[in-house]
């Protein structure tokens, strides 16, 4: 009996951040994004691209074998295998039970004369035997559905064991392509998730971000559908705003707007009106040579300076870069910032200014952290103010508005990675434990690692 030939469509030019992830085709991509947004559709269509693509042998048989993994057998069997067999249906069967897992054989010829042949084993891998179902396998390339559930230790085994099928030894031909893909919601940012996708980004890993279903409005708790969001016309009319109805704003942040969760205690201090996805920037920001580097320097015994520029031309305030320490004295964090800046920034002028505390000497010496600097050649000069409110409204005030370019006029680069998190939500308010209301300290909380950087910035 001959197999089905099949003519295949693939891509979503629409959408230019799902077309982006199903183009690629790097050792390990990754896309993260809302609720409904399309992306695992997307994976299970890039699984069948790599099977099409794969080079025939001499038989004509492009011949790969494929992991489907999840967190567990509940969620593997109500959405990963629905999915699958959505975009599947009619090229290959699926077979359950017996000692095998669920195995789908794919088969069906092309219009040049070639068969693809293929499985696609799915696994449930949350147990404390989950790396040695790993250990063994033998396949083309692996799927992490939902992989913020995963364990880093599977994700670094399964990395490990594609590339093997087909060989030339049972193949007559080695994978054309082999790798790891993965969709997934937003995890929080201590997740192992985040450091790769945003501050360790390894060689040949690429990771799509695509733009949440709400965003922010001007109103406290107010969420706003989001024209750009991708894959709109296969979901329900309203999807996004009927699924905000009875849901809690972190849920929301994180399921629906696709911003990372940050697992806070307290009221965040700056978010909103600071949208990580909206004022940080995707590639490092550049240094502008035509306006001087205003820095910003809290201090303490973990001192931090914070790198910014102001644009004058757009009326945009930039974060460009900082310094953080721990436990270090003014006396070693001077020379260690004037070592940076002329590592990293070389005859750029600088505008220094500091906490209005800098000032005060203490009780051991003369010295103040001001006087310290400037000896280490940092022309340091107090603020003339310590308000709370300037210092929030330094902020604030940008992150509210957009500058005639139509970007924000408050960006953040990538590299200020202590800044970034603290105004997602590090830097905040205290709950306080009173039962039957939910109520916050007056202060923001400074015994967090994130409050100098933050106020360096501000």
């Amino acid at each position: 009996m001959t197999a089905p030939t099949t003519r295949l469509e693939l891509g979503a030019p629409k959408y230019p951040v799902l077309n982006a992830f199903m183009r690629s085709r790097a050792r390990c991509s990754f896309i993260m994004g809302p609720l409904g947004s399309g992306k695992t559709i997307a994976a299970c269509q890039r699984i069948l691209a790599h099977m099409v693509e794969q080079e025939p042998s001499q038989k004509g048989v492009r011949p790969t074998r494929w992991l489907a993994i999840r967190n567990s057998y509940p969620e593997l069997f109500s959405t990963t295998v629905k999915d699958f067999e959505s975009v599947f249906e009619g090229l290959g069967t699926m077979k359950y039970g017996g000692l095998e897992p669920p195995t789908f054989r794919v088969r069906f010829d092309l219009e040049d004369g070639t068969q693809v042949k293929a499985e696609v084993v799915f696994l449930a891998l949350d147990r404390d035997d989950a790396i040695r179902k790993l250990r063994g396998q033998q396949i083309t390339g692996t799927w992490l559905n939902e992989t913020k559930e995963l364990q880093k230790a599977i994700v670094d085994m399964a990395d490990l064991r594609h590339g093997r099928y087909p060989s030339m030894a049972d193949g007559g031909v080695r994978p054309t392509w082999h790798g790891q893909i993965g969709d997934t919601n937003a995890p929080d940012e201590d997740h192992w998730f985040y450091k790769l996708a945003e501050e360790v980004r390894p060689e040949g890993w690429e990771f799509y971000r695509q733009p949440g279903g709400v965003f922010p409005g001007d109103k406290p708790g107010e969420w706003i559908p989001n024209p750009d969001a991708e894959n709109l016309e296969n979901l329900p009319e309203r999807y996004y705003l009927a699924g905000l109805a009875g849901k809690d704003p972190d849920w929301v942040r994180v399921m629906l707007s696709n911003e990372y969760g940050f697992v806070v205690e307290g009221r965040p201090v700056h978010a909103p009106p600071f949208i990580d996805s909206l004022h940080t920037t995707a590639e490092p920001i550049e240094t502008d040579h035509r306006y001087p580097l205003i820095i910003g320097i809290d201090f303490g015994r973990t001192p931090a300076a914070v790198l910014t520029q102001h644009i004058e031309e757009l009326g945009r305030r930039v974060i460009l870069d900082e310094l953080c320490a721990t436990d270090m004295s003014a006396a070693l964090f001077g020379p260690q910032l004037k070592r940076y800046l002329d590592a990293n920034y070389s005859g750029m002028p600088v505008q220094v200014w500091c906490d209005p505390a800098g000032s005060a000497q203490s009780q051991a010496t003369e010295d103040t952290p001001i006087r310290i600097l400037r000896a280490a050649g940092i022309p340091a000069q107090p603020c003339s103010s310590n308000s709370p409110d300037l210092r929030r409204a330094a902020i604030q005030n940008p992150a509210t508005r957009i500058c005639m370019d139509g970007k924000p006029a408050l960006q953040v680069s990538p590299k200020a990675r202590m800044v970034r998190k603290g105004l997602m939500g590090g830097f905040s308010y205290r709950r306080l434990r009173v039962a039957g209301t939910e109520r916050f300290a007056d202060v923001p909380d400074k015994s967090g690692p994130y409050s100098h950087p933050v106020e360096a910035c501000e």
